[in-house]
């Protein structure tokens, strides 16, 4: 039986393979190839396109060379928002994966453009890779404005807003962090012809992982150092940020990610989805 670590192991480095291969292929300039490739290869868990892969195998799903371009789609979606996510006019961050972010590397107008070219290349590698509207369908909606943008919005709204209350920013965090997660996992239940029984407990599943994702990842921001995390740390309450870890407090906020874990393994009860159930591990260096 493959665990976590195991196809951690195994498809990270193809999944890193596919997008240095290829990315580079996609503009005819070969600084701006550069410049896009920088963010996307600086690293990374390679989370979301892990949880689209990790999804397939739990179905019972070949991986092929589609499967991998899809996964790496929705990797080149990701880094495109954290391009601009890092941008002065946003969180202003001068750090990412442990690299200058982009802006900091090429140039505020260099960085958006990078951007703007990883966006609609993620939306291709998908379409391209499932040959599915569905897929394509489920990612636009995810990063759109009733998701990841909108998300966005609301975080830049909320920061130094006194008058913000919890469902707001419970509402916030989903659709900024938890929306392309969820997507990941449903574009694999589509592509992996899962049925109705079968999606409904691996999207119950990426609700309650994509919900702890944003309260990790809160609280790595007071227990790890700059270096470890790989950006700068400790900034949230510095600059005014409301998330769930500032408004409610650490106890709360971990156990708030407990209860989501649990809740995570309850889903998938009766699944064949060990190597699934193993991304929950990743939240235990906070708890």
């Amino acid at each position: 039986m493959t665990t976590f670590k195991e196809f951690q192991a195994k498809y990270t480095p193809i999944i890193n393979d596919y997008l240095e291969q290829n990315l580079a292929k996609e503009s005819d300039d070969p600084r701006f190839a550069e410049i896009m490739a920088y963010s996307v290869m600086a690293g990374g868990k390679r989370l979301r396109p892990l949880l689209f892969l990790a999804s397939l195998d739990s179905l019972g799903k070949d991986i092929d060379q589609k499967a991998v371009q899809t996964a790496c789609g929705i990797e080149l979606i990701h880094t495109y928002s954290l391009i601009h996510d890092d941008l002065p006019a946003m969180d202003n961050d001068d750090y990412r994966r442990g690299k200058l972010t982009s802006h900091k590397k090429w140039g505020e107008a260099e960085a958006i453009l990078a951007g703007d070219g990883l966006l609609p290349l993620g939306i291709q590698w998908i379409a391209e890779g499932s040959q599915s509207a569905k897929l394509v369908e489920i990612i636009t909606k995810a990063v759109g404005p009733a998701g990841m943008v909108g998300g966005q919005y609301l975080d830049i709204d909320t920061t130094n807003n006194d008058s913000v209350d919890a469902q707001t920013i419970d509402h916030m965090e989903w659709l900024k962090t938890g929306c392309l997660i969820l997507a990941s996992v449903e574009m694999a239940t589509a592509f992996a012809g899962a049925t109705q029984e079968q999606a409904a407990k691996y999207l119950d599943f990426a609700k309650d992982f994509g919900r702890g994702y944003q309260l990790y990842d809160d609280l790595v921001d007071i227990v790890e150092t700059s270096e470890e995390a790989g950006k700068l740390t400790h900034k949230d309450q510095e600059v005014g940020k409301n998330n769930s870890l500032t408004m409610q407090g650490a106890a709360e906020t971990r156990q708030e990610l407990k209860d989501l874990i649990a809740k995570g393994q309850a889903a998938l009860a009766g699944e064949k989805a060990e190597v699934l159930l193993g991304f929950l591990d990743l939240y235990q260096k906070v708890l």
